[in-house]
């Protein structure tokens, strides 16, 4: 599977790259758990990067280490940053009127769990989960 650039400006788009990351889990082969994990995961911050980074977008490919499959999403906006990732990533915060799973519940989510942001700059959050 090469990556996959998918664009996240609305709704359906949250949709396509939820079907992306799953497909992306499937061929990865990766047990019904995690892959119920990283699309629970890649919803919460596709949502993210269409609510809070006014849109941007996903990259979603496979990825190997050694004999390991594994799955990595990159989602990236040119919204407003985030200020205080401490509390973002804190249980239980949301910013807005969501369930608060946010970044914290995603990171919980995945094996691997990068954040880059600057207030003003946008923000880039890359995810990786691997096959047992």
């Amino acid at each position: 599977m090469t990556a996959q650039e998918l664009p996240i400006s609305g709704d359906a788009d949250v949709v396509r790259v939820r079907q992306a990351v799953r497909a992306a889990a499937v061929e990865a082969k990766l047990s019904l758990v995690d892959q119920t994990k990283l699309v629970t995961a890649a919803s919460e911050l596709a949502r993210n990067t269409l609510t809070y980074g006014g849109g941007g977008g996903a990259v979603v490919e496979q990825v190997t280490k050694g004999l390991r499959k594994g799955v990595k999403a990159v989602f990236h906006d040119k919204g407003p940053g985030i200020a205080d990732v401490a509390q973002a990533l804190t249980d239980g915060f949301t910013s807005g009127s969501g369930m608060g799973l946010g970044l914290g519940g995603a990171r919980r989510l995945v094996d691997e769990f990068v954040i880059e942001t600057a207030p003003g700059d946008g923000t880039t959050v890359t995810v990786v989960k691997w096959a047992r």
